[in-house]
């Protein structure tokens, strides 16, 4: 799933793309939903890659009761004595539902991994059970995606500099992103590490070249359409009744407020 020499595509192209691509997305969830489907998508990879973009656009038309983001925040105390993957296996989806992990448990062979949040023999631990994991995940019926977001060391350094000078982007910067940069070969040899065990024949990773947020958005959700084989569903004809107000007395409503109007400050004067 290569962008690198991908041409540049203009934004009406890519609107239009777009919305072919999340039209296809509510066959898909429709699908998902009557045959009692069980999807789940990772998304990872290095900072600042785009990957909540592309979740963004995969779920703006969807119905959040059938596909839903787990993004978890780190662990509570009571959930550090817990099994590694046990917070994680309570979000996994039930029949009917999407569930895509913005991160998953592939926390511990990256960041904690390199930032030293687990010991050795945990590590250890879960490059072995993790493979034995997904094959119990993928016999007991879910449908296993897994997406890494490469950027380039350029293009990462570009965004993480948009990201402190844009107030509306501020908060996605924190302190890991400045770690990500300066341990930048402990974390690519833990992801190294890390496809070595778990990019395995019956759960692969698929990589996604992400210099270009466009053709990355596209072509991730592109490649996940063909993943899950799906049809339209044909929805019976709908005729709108009229509103039948036979009866209906309005009461008297007393010290109703309502929301000034305030579009008119926000707009320049043409």
């Amino acid at each position: 799933m290569s962008d690198k020499k991908a041409h540049k595509i203009s934004k009406k192209h890519y609107e239009k793309k777009l919305t072919e691509l999340q039209t296809e997305l509510v066959k898909l969830q429709e699908w998902v939903k009557q045959e009692q489907l069980k999807v789940v998508v990772i998304f990872e990879g290095r900072d600042a890659a785009g990957k909540g973009g592309v979740i963004k656009r995969i779920t703006e038309k969807l119905n959040p009761r059938v596909c839903r983001v787990v993004a978890l925040d780190k662990p509570t105390e009571r959930e550090r004595t817990q099994w590694y993957f046990q917070r994680y296996i309570e979000h996994l989806p039930a029949g009917g539902e999407i569930v895509l992990f913005d991160r998953s448990w592939y926390n511990r062979a990256g960041v904690e991994r390199v930032m030293g949040f687990c010991s050795d023999e945990e590590y250890e631990e879960f490059l072995r059970t993790c493979p034995e994991l997904e094959r119990m995940l993928i016999r007991s019926g879910i449908i296993l995606i897994k997406y890494w977001f490469s950027v380039s060391d350029e293009e990462q350094e570009k965004r993480f500099a948009e990201r402190i000078n844009t107030p509306i982007k501020r908060w996605k910067f924190s302190p890991m992103d400045l770690e990500s940069r300066s341990r930048w070969v402990q974390y690519s040899e833990a992801k190294d590490r890390m496809f070595a065990y778990t990019d395995t024949k019956e759960s692969p990773w698929w990589v996604v070249e992400a210099d270009n947020k466009k053709h990355a958005r596209l072509n991730c959700i592109a490649h996940l359409l063909s993943q899950i084989p799906y049809q339209e569903i044909d929805y019976p004809a709908v005729t709108l009744p009229e509103i039948n107000k036979e009866g209906y007395v309005r009461m008297p409503l007393h010290d109703q407020s309502f929301v000034p109007d305030a579009v008119s400050d926000w707009i320049d004067d043409e």
